[in-house]
């Protein structure tokens, strides 16, 4: 098969996914944003932040894996037109969320006081307590928006959930401005302002996308009847079985990363604070293989649905080359611009024209890490699609073993030793990050590979 029969998917892979991805940046900008914001406070409340966000997007992970078990159900349904179905997916999905989300909220709140035996410097602890506090409740709404997110998403309806990101992070920035400064009649709050602003906009998408959905005649159907009495054990029991190997997938892979922050923060402020701008910018790339793995995930899950494997894998195949190519322009950026993008989160000179020798080794390290991003880039748009054509044929539990082994066998002893015991230190962290990804982008290939020929086989017998 030549390459130009996978160029023709690129524009409905696009068409599909754009919104997704950019709803995702929208929200991954904001949070550029916001550390840029913090950054100016100094690289104190930088790292702050930092270690505050890495037990919430632990906990995140979980609620956002989870609710990935409604797209591939939904999406199914929709291959086969069985509104029921796909109705008993949502209803089930949305009760299921709201009820983790605040497990969650309840388990990060309990957890506060572990920051304290985390080895992180002490002034950087008590600064992201409060900061803390506010975050975590805001896992309610976005676990919650999380399950509307998914079912449009497996209806192939993304566009409502990128409008209610972008509407959600206007409300952050603005709120962020105004509360983080004390500007105008606002008191001055730092980054318990920015907490403040992460909240308020969570539950704004939340009302936003119930709000719109309504309102489509196309999703009337899906939202009658909901009812307490209409929720089977069953029904829930087969979204748990796929959603919570989905949810640890996600868990291991923010978990790796959230282990290279208290890494980071093992070797001091500047280490973290120079961790927290080069992940923030990785993540912004991350977020469009993010985006083609939603519509691998929606594609697959269709032609499952539709019962056409050849077709499946044509078009799977397809989402995976233009991950690719992405994920390599976005690698030579890092490599051309790793000196210059760092200098844009955190202020290298005082009021007076002074140099600020902590904030240039933040810069300095940043620098480093983005070299290492750059190569890492290919490996985890790879696995990110990789791993969403996998959820869009219900195939969970094998890939959950084998991110486990990549990132926690493979990778991250690797980041504890290079990172803590040689002279690579925060690039040593980032070299195991490199590690687990591309082994976790090999295991899960050949998991789809070889899943998909034998569906093949076993539909021409």
């Amino acid at each position: 098969m030549t390459l130009s029969v996978y160029f023709k998917e690129f524009s409905y892979n696009l068409k599909l996914a754009y919104p997704i991805i950019l709803g995702m940046l929208g929200h991954t900008i904001v949070g550029i944003v916001d550390n840029i914001m913090v950054g100016r406070l100094g690289s104190t409340e930088l790292a702050a932040v930092s270690l505050g966000n890495s037990f919430v997007f632990i906990a995140m992970s979980l609620g956002i894996g989870f609710s990935t078990a409604i797209t591939p159900l939904v999406a199914e349904a929709d291959g086969k037109s069985d509104i029921a179905k796909g109705r008993s997916a949502f209803h089930h999905g949305l009760y299921l969320c709201s009820i983790l989300g605040v497990i969650l909220f309840g388990i990060i709140y309990f957890s506060k006081p572990l920051i304290t035996f985390m080895g992180q410097p002490e002034n950087v602890v008590e600064l992201a307590k409060p900061y803390l506090d506010i975050v975590a409740f805001s896992l309610i709404p976005l676990i919650i928006f999380q399950a509307y997110k998914q079912f449009a998403d497996g209806m192939s309806e993304t566009k409502y959930s990128m409008w209610a990101t972008i509407l959600g992070n206007l409300v952050n920035v603005l709120l962020n401005y105004l509360l983080i400064y004390g500007i105008w009649i606002f008191p001055e709050l730092g980054i318990v302002g920015a907490a403040i602003g992460t909240i308020v906009s969570r539950f704004v998408m939340l009302g936003y996308m119930h709000y719109m959905m309504n309102l489509k005649k196309k999703f009337h159907p899906y939202f009658k009847d909901f009812s307490l009495k209409e929720i089977k054990r069953e029904v829930n029991i087969k979204i748990i079985k796929l959603g919570t190997p989905s949810a640890m997938q996600m868990f291991f892979e923010v978990a790796l990363f959230t282990g290279a922050i208290w890494l980071s923060g093992r070797l001091g402020t500047t280490s973290q604070a120079a961790n927290q701008i080069a992940l923030s910018l990785a993540s912004f790339t991350f977020m469009f293989a993010m985006g083609l793995s939603v519509a691998a995930m929606i594609r697959v899950g269709n032609q499952k649905g539709l019962e056409d494997f050849k077709k499946l894998r044509l078009v799977a195949f397809s989402i995976f080359l233009l991950a690719i190519i992405l994920e390599i322009i976005f690698a030579l950026i890092f490599v051309v611009f790793h000196e210059y993008f760092p200098l844009q989160f955190i202020k290298t000179v005082d009021d007076l024209g002074n140099p600020i020798l902590e904030n240039i080794e933040v810069v300095k390290i940043a620098a480093q890490l983005l070299l290492v991003a750059a190569v890492f880039q290919i490996s985890d748009g790879i696995q990110v699609v990789v791993l969403g054509a996998l959820r869009g044929l219900q195939d969970v539990k094998i890939p959950m073993y084998m991110t486990f082994v990549s990132y926690w066998v493979i990778g991250f002893p690797i980041s504890i030793y290079l990172g803590l015991y040689t002279s690579y230190a925060a690039a040593g962290i980032w070299i195991g990050l490199l590690a687990g990804l591309s082994a976790a982008a090999i295991l899960l290939f050949f998991r789809f590979n070889y899943l998909t020929k034998k569906l093949i086989a076993d539909n021409n017998q």
